[in-house]
């Protein structure tokens, strides 16, 4: 006792004022109480009304002073014709209509004693990867046929592609060689790839560029192959032909609603993605196949000690999701519930055609031409509608095509990202209808 009294002053020696405002403070308490006692039920009844305003008001408060990010259609209000329309990441919140109409399809309850672990299953060799997660993979696999699963691969899971990416880059890495290993991707590449790979200035990988200037000789490397490409979504293999290479084949759009399913991928290491196969970018949940298991078991110990494990919350959820999907389109539909990959087809294919009869009637821009091919899902001969426009400007005069949609309030990625010339930029074709239409609109009018 006497180390505390040294340590404190007594309350009887101190100054009235802290007294004081030691007194306001607890009025203020008691009556901040009292406040929530008698509007209890206020809020109870108006729940909806304050989530809505409380979603707005976070827009707000997380936009910069230009008020470049999107204003959101909130309890049924328009966008304003001067609103800036920025489609220059990749949110996939075109899906949430599909959503809203599954309902407790989609749905998870979780009790709070649930999911209270670190591990999942110590017999795993992702020993954080939910089982429930882990077989609704492998059954969706299965359902699409776009890449296998039932000859032994692991699956690692990831808090998005990127992680797993990262954690690719790892596992593929001597951990005692002179330098570090080249990591490279064809251009027009993800623009992601280079601020990623050197992000932690690794001695163990450093980016390299283009790949197609890569000399492929006897030194290690690492080549990213991304099919469909983001951002111009065309069909890519593996280019370098060295004898020291691995690849890392990132798959997040090799699905129905893309691009025709052609072939069951079978590379070594495969990575998805639940934002952009299902349109939940704020699960953050991805997954790798795997064919070598000490890479597996490499990709998980990198996650380990990154994050140690993933959010078993955002497993179940992304589970439920899954299920949901391969449900629909395995059973009957009898409630007149579209099944999602048709959907999905069907929204980018009329978003396709529309963009494309605005280029056409403008001349000013130009957009990639896609084969058609036939897609084993679907049974028939379907056309490529990529989740990203790669858009060229076609004006005399205008190099930097980023900067001039954005001084008519288009925000969009500039081709210098992606590896490529300023003439290019890639739009986002996945978000919500009113922004989309916005877009069109506005580009129609330049």
């Amino acid at each position: 006792m006497a180390d505390l009294e040294h340590g404190f002053p007594k309350m009887a020696k101190a100054p009235r004022f802290i007294m004081g405002l030691i007194f306001l403070a607890s009025l203020a308490l008691n009556l901040i109480d009292l406040e929530r006692h008698l509007h209890r039920t206020d809020v109870s009844t108006s729940k909806g009304v304050c989530l809505e305003a409380e979603a707005e008001h976070l827009n707000h408060m997380a936009a910069p002073a230009e008020h470049h990010i999107r204003e959101r259609r909130i309890s049924g209000s328009a966008l304003s014709s001067d609103s800036v329309v920025n489609l220059d990441h990749g949110d996939p919140t075109m899906f949430e209509s599909f959503w809203r109409t599954v309902g407790e399809r989609s749905t998870i309850v979780i009790p709070g004693w649930k999911t209270m672990s670190y591990f999942s299953d110590v017999r795993s060799v992702c020993w954080f990867l939910e089982t429930e997660f882990a077989n609704e993979v492998r059954r969706l696999h299965r359902l699409v046929g776009n890449a296998k699963v039932d000859d032994g691969r692991s699956i690692v899971v990831g808090t998005g592609s990127t992680q797993l990416f990262q954690a690719a880059l790892y596992a593929l890495s001597p951990l005692d060689g002179p330098e570090p290993v080249n990591v490279v991707s064809a251009v027009p590449y993800y623009s992601s790839y280079p601020a990623v790979t050197d992000f932690l200035k690794s001695r163990l990988y450093k980016w390299a560029g283009d790949a197609c200037g890569f000399p492929g000789d006897d030194s290690p490397y690492i080549e990213l192959v991304t099919s469909p490409n983001n951002p111009d979504g065309f069909t890519r293999k593996a280019i370098v032909n060295g004898t020291c290479g691995k690849t890392v084949h990132d798959l997040a759009y090799y699905w129905p609603q893309y691009t025709a399913i052609t072939e069951e991928a079978d590379h070594d290491i495969m990575l998805f993605t639940v934002s952009k196969s299902t349109g939940h970018a704020g699960m953050r949940i991805g997954w790798a196949l795997v064919k070598d298991e000490e890479v597996a078991k490499r990709m998980t110990k990198f996650i380990e000690l990154n994050t140690i494990g993933v959010s078993k919350d955002s497993q179940l959820r992304a589970a439920r999701i899954l299920k949901a999907i391969s449900d629909g389109h395995e059973w009957p539909v009898t409630d007149g519930t579209e099944r999602f990959f048709e959907y999905g087809r069907r929204m980018m294919t009329d978003r396709w055609e529309r963009l494309r009869e605005v280029v056409r009637s403008t001349g000013r821009f130009s957009l990639p031409e896609f084969t058609p091919a036939s897609c084993k899902f679907a049974g028939e001969t379907t056309e490529t509608h990529p989740a990203f426009a790669w858009l060229k400007c076609e004006m005399e005069g205008v190099e930097d095509c980023e900067s001039y949609l954005k001084s008519h309030k288009i925000l969009t990625r500039s081709g210098k990202h992606f590896g490529v010339d300023i003439k290019h930029v890639r739009v986002s074709m996945l978000d919500k209808d009113e922004i989309f239409d916005l877009f069109l609109e506005r580009l129609a009018n330049l």
